[in-house]
């Protein structure tokens, strides 16, 4: 992701040195512990020692000072924990603190903790805008750092909505996906990272069988973007059954069989997975498209559609079902072209003859329909 690359090759102290030290008097207790912490060496022990400042004199402006570099080297040891510990008490010192915001944030994430990433890229994001709003000073030397200052505070905010969006793709709950994509949109509903979190609430809403919020999503992105097979089946199959925009449920078939067919087999996946599953997604959208036409007495384009999938329908397990109607409308289709054609007839009492062998709701009807193509043609087998 471009803010992650933009954001590491950054400095942590990006915003510049946040909270000053004042001159030290060794005479005062904080002074003479201020004094003992800035000669130590030892990682560990400096670290003891401005948790020990934090905490005996939490009021001091110069905690502040503490508790940003107390916070840096828990980011350099990576302890997210304490990161987020130190983070906390330096936002209660100075609730506006952007990079205190930004490391709470990185260490909620390094956990994997929901909850977390959801308060503190909150908190990332108004503390950096706050420091993206702040206006352009008038001497001439402080506007270069305040320039950089700005510039980076937007990748900060930008890296916020990242946050979201990372969280929401790597969760398997409906509930947090949805959650997290209506906090994005809510904060910036052009980011683009709204537009990729689409893809995991599609997901989501089809999880928790929230159908029509699914369609509504799918048919968002599809208004841009058609090269998501299930958004294109999920919304074709919409229409097909509310009865609702012919003309798209067959331009989205026939995007769906494009791509299909360009589509590479993903990485881990074996042939005959992916060979499977290439014939039961063209598969339905050649039958949802015939499916349309023989509704629309479009006939010679139903027979033409359908028979392209009967075979992808008689190959998948999972489209069995399908297979007595497919063969039902054929009959149908073959019998409207037939006008007085012989052959026709037949290939229509073929169709109707494999429907009857078939238990389905169609089975009765394709055995009466039989016998009166019998009927009316001599010859018919």
């Amino acid at each position: 992701m471009r803010i992650i690359i933009l954001l590491v090759a950054l400095s942590l102290t990006a915003f510049g040195q946040r909270h000053k030290l004042e001159e030290v008097d060794a005479e005062k207790p904080e002074g003479k512990l201020l004094q003992q912490l800035l000669q130590e060496n030892d990682p560990a022990k400096k670290s003891a020692l401005m948790e020990q400042f934090a905490t005996q004199f939490p009021k001091l402006e110069t905690s502040a000072w503490v508790l940003e570099q107390l916070q840096a080297s828990y980011v350099k040891s990576g302890d997210s924990d304490k990161i987020i510990a130190a983070g906390e008490r330096l936002l209660a010192l100075d609730p506006d603190d952007p990079e205190a915001a930004l490391q709470n944030l990185k260490a909620a994430e390094a956990k994997k903790d929901v909850e977390g990433v959801k308060k503190w890229s909150t908190v990332t994001s108004a503390n950096a805008r706050k420091l993206a709003a702040t206006p352009k000073p008038a001497a001439a030397d402080a506007q270069e750092s305040w320039k950089n200052e700005v510039d980076y505070a937007k990748q900060v905010d930008t890296y916020s909505e990242y946050a979201l969006f990372s969280a929401a793709s790597q969760s398997r709950d409906p509930k947090i996906v949805t959650e997290l994509s209506q906090m994005l949109e809510q904060r910036n509903p052009k980011s683009e990272y709204f537009v990729k979190i689409q893809q995991p609430l599609f997901l989501a809403y089809r999880q928790s069988g929230a159908n029509d919020k699914a369609v509504a999503v799918a048919e968002k992105v599809l208004a841009t973007d058609q090269s998501n097979e299930d958004m294109l089946l999920v919304v074709t199959d919409s229409y097909l059954q509310n009865k609702k925009d012919p003309e798209k449920i067959h331009a989205y078939s026939t995007k769906i069989v494009e791509v299909m067919a360009a589509k590479p087999k993903p990485e881990g996946t074996s042939d005959a997975d992916w060979t499977a599953h290439k014939n039961q997604v063209t598969g339905l959208a050649w039958y949802m498209s015939g499916k349309q036409h023989a509704a629309d007495n479009k006939h010679a384009q139903a027979d033409q559609d359908l028979k392209k999938a009967l075979p992808l329908v008689e190959a998948s397990p999972s489209l069995a079902t399908l297979k007595p109607e497919v063969l039902f409308l054929l009959g149908l289709s073959d019998y409207k072209l037939a006008s007085g054609s012989p052959e026709k007839a037949q290939e229509a009492a073929n169709y109707f003859r494999s429907c009857a062998a078939l238990k389905s709701n169609y089975q009765a009807t394709a055995a009466a329909n039989l016998k009166r193509i019998q009927t009316e043609y001599r010859g018919i087998k």
